[in-house]
């Protein structure tokens, strides 16, 4: 089920590839809602469900939550450092800004690897949880791909090139899916990677695709999309409990 599902994750990131080679001025609706039902998905059900398994306190802070921080923390360290060093290509060595790209892109697919094995994870706790987390990642995956493509081909690399690193992210999250196969995960380190990767869920929604929604397009349409996603997901996870 889990692989099926991530199926979907699949042909959003294609479909974001493509719509990134014919931009048009409704991809911050699109951007909106994606950040929406990721926000939804780490606040009203990802969380709670990492807590619930991985409760057991550390310091004083449950160990989901710390885990949680982590997240946040790492995909933020891996932004600035990706971010330093595009600076510093781009200050002088054009022959390497090619490498940069296709570096960033690379980035994505080991995100896109990751997203595929939380669908995988949260099956695993049931298939409530699995769909929930599919709908974030598959959400998001139409800003993977859009970014993964944009990467790879704004630093100067070739179009197949471009191409040949959005087939690769597209296909990581069902790899990453169907490792989980191969393995059951404990219920304990189940809830510290669900914490761990709400994390950086909520990192991507919050400082990467809800200020790129907002940025040149900041009206009520894109806002009302955010908050429909919010509400679509409460509704799903009340109706799902």
């Amino acid at each position: 089920m889990a692989v099926f599902v991530a199926l979907g994750a699949f042909l959003m990131t294609l479909f974001g590839g493509w719509t990134a080679q014919r931009v048009t001025d409704r991809r911050h609706l699109v951007l909106g809602l994606a950040g929406g039902l990721m926000l939804g998905v780490v606040g009203l059900d990802l969380l709670p469900e990492a807590l619930e398994a991985a409760g057991r306190p550390v310091f004083g802070v449950p160990q989901a939550l710390l885990l949680f921080v982590g997240g946040f923390l790492t995909a933020h360290l891996v932004e600035r450092l990706l971010a330093g060093r595009q600076a510093a290509h781009g200050a002088g060595e054009e022959d390497k800004v090619p490498q940069v790209g296709l570096t960033a892109a690379a980035a994505m697919v080991g995100h896109s690897l990751m997203d595929g094995i939380a669908i995988g994870a949260a099956f695993q706790v049931g298939e409530a949880m699995g769909l929930t987390v599919a709908l974030a990642v598959i959400a998001h995956d139409f800003a993977d791909g859009f970014n993964t493509y944009t990467l790879a081909s704004l630093y100067g690399n070739t179009r197949a090139k471009a191409v040949a690193m959005l087939v690769a992210d597209a296909i990581a999250p069902v790899a990453g899916a169907a490792s989980t196969l191969l393995f059951t995960i404990p219920v304990e380190l189940l809830g510290s990677y669900l914490g761990f990767f709400g994390g950086a869920l909520l990192y991507l929604a919050a400082a990467e695709i809800l200020p790129e929604a907002h940025h040149t397009h900041p009206g009520r349409s894109t806002l009302l999309c955010t908050v429909g996603g919010v509400a679509f997901i409460w509704l799903a996870v009340g109706l799902a409990a």
